[in-house]
């Protein structure tokens, strides 16, 4: 049994929030968890961000029944790019919008395989009692310079360029996207996040309430969105949860709808 959840918050310096997330618990048997983070001036960061979590959306429902996972890898992978074409046509079009784009991540999962794609900097952990892991690579400057030795992961973390992608969804009119599958079990739990969690908190905090089960998942992700305010929140917030339940987990929310 999957549940997910989503929490998205504008954080205490930015004006506007250019994070958009979208959850779907159920298509054709399949869960789906879509989250964008806009960039670029003129509000184009939250239009580029909504036409991305807004197409992929409406892209996978056509997504069939018993579809294999390389039918879905396959039907993500048209998904954004579809969005990726829309996006610069849209930009190359307004004087105001040229340059905008967006990160992009997806996750589609039944209780036996995930399925990620993404493009630019927004992450997916994998996260189960053995701790946690990132599945998805940074398209980022710093990433690169980190890979090539030439920066350590802590200095990447305050780089005057961190911001800095190397792939985005809209700015140019073709787009490489990154796409797996991998097998996932009962207990584990999926977080998807903007950079406004994952450069301001550790992955301890993270973790922390996923372990230990701390409340709902609506109230997990709260959690988290508070650990990234109290950090500075300088930046807009998006948390998205995706929980393969165990048996136990599941008893224990049955008991608890019936006390309700």
């Amino acid at each position: 049994m999957l549940k997910t959840a989503a929490l998205t918050d504008v954080g205490r310096v930015r004006l506007v929030n250019e994070d958009r997330a979208v959850v779907q618990e159920d298509i054709n048997g399949v869960a789906l968890a879509i989250l964008a983070d806009g960039m670029g001036g003129h509000q184009a960061g939250d239009i580029a961000s909504q036409m991305a979590v807004d197409i992929i959306h409406q892209h996978l429902q056509s997504l069939a029944a018993e579809a294999s996972v390389h039918e879905r890898k396959s039907c993500l992978k048209d998904a954004v790019e579809l969005a990726n074409e829309k996006i610069f046509e849209f930009a190359s079009q307004r004087e105001n919008y040229h340059g905008m784009g967006t990160t992009v991540v997806v996750a589609m999962a039944d209780e036996d395989t995930v399925v990620i794609g993404h493009v630019g900097d927004s992450r997916v952990y994998r996260i189960n009692q053995s701790g946690i892991e990132q599945l998805t690579e940074d398209h980022s400057l710093v990433n690169v310079l980190v890979k090539s030795g030439q920066i350590t992961r802590e200095e990447a973390g305050h780089h005057p360029r961190r911001n800095v992608l190397t792939r985005a969804l809209g700015t140019e009119s073709t787009i490489e996207i990154d796409i797996q599958d991998l097998s996932w079990q009962h207990g584990d739990t999926l977080l998807l996040c903007s950079d406004g969690l994952s450069s301001l908190i550790s992955s301890e905090q993270i973790v922390a309430p996923i372990q230990q089960e701390a409340g709902s998942l609506e109230e997990i992700a709260q959690q988290l969105v508070n650990e990234a305010l109290t950090a500075g929140g300088d930046d807009n917030i998006t948390v998205v949860l995706v929980s393969n339940e165990s048996d136990t987990q599941k008893a224990a929310d049955d008991v608890n709808d019936e006390k309700r």
